[in-house]
């Protein structure tokens, strides 16, 4: 397995939107290079708009770049191939009201691939390394928040990806949550999972990361390390503070 998980090589999206007369053209990112190395939890940090969810579109193979090249552990990230080891989660997730936690994680099992036994055991296995065992006969509808995103990373999990792709996991939840998603995610990291996330809460990404990537209007600004911000007086938020100006 090649030691980078991402790369990232000069690297432009620009969306086209329609109008009445003619189109405009938005670049959500442009001139972006960076490596995620396998077996690292990498964070990615920016104001709104700054282009984080349109990275990680671009990593899952759901958006196609404009310009420049990237890989996914060396192959296209659209293929198959790549997105079998890619598990995402994406900041709003959404699962039918109507159904059960393992009914929607079998469906999005059987799109990974998953069948029969191999398919039941990965449901329970996602369902018990998430928390949401004893929610198994509870309808998606009655879920909180956080049982929401936790129903969210088991479906991320489910097909025991190589590399996760998170944003804002932890967005909107409770402190007792927030701390369950931290330890489960240190967990995963340290069965060897690569983990690239975004989010608001930089105490958080503090926490987790080994590094950070700190986006400005579409462009990487900074990449920090986790002896940068530990030496800094104000800790990454002074860091991401000055970059952000």
């Amino acid at each position: 397995m090649t030691s980078r998980a991402v790369t990232f090589s000069k690297v432009e999206k620009t969306y086209k939107r329609p109008r009445l007369l003619g189109a405009a053209y938005h670049t959500a990112v442009q001139d972006l290079s960076f490596d995620i190395p396998t077996g690292e939890i990498t964070g990615l940090l920016g104001l709104n708009g700054a282009g984080k969810t349109t990275i990680m579109k671009l990593i899952t193979g759901l958006l196609f770049p404009t310009a420049g090249s990237l890989r996914v552990f060396g192959l296209p990230p659209s293929g198959q191939p790549a997105k079998a080891k890619v598990g995402f989660l994406p900041e709003l997730p959404y699962f039918p009201p109507q159904v059960k936690p393992g009914a929607a994680l079998a469906y999005y099992g059987r799109l990974s691939g998953l069948s029969g036994k191999d398919l039941s055991l990965a449901v329970e296995a996602a369902l018990e390394r998430t928390g949401l065992e004893p929610h198994a006969d509870k309808r998606v509808a009655e879920f909180s928040k956080g049982m929401l995103q936790r129903l969210g990373l088991a479906q991320a999990l489910l097909h025991r990806p190589d590399l996760l792709v998170l944003d804002e996991p932890v967005s909107g939840l409770d402190p007792l949550a927030i701390h369950d998603i931290r330890k489960l995610l240190a967990g995963l990291n340290a069965e060897g999972r690569t983990i690239f996330l975004s989010s608001h809460s930089i105490s958080e990404v503090e926490k987790l990361c080994g590094r950070v990537l700190i986006m400005v209007r579409g462009r990487l600004a900074k990449t920090v390390a986790r002896a940068e911000w530990e030496a800094a007086p104000g800790g990454l938020e002074s860091i991401f503070v000055e970059a952000v100006k």
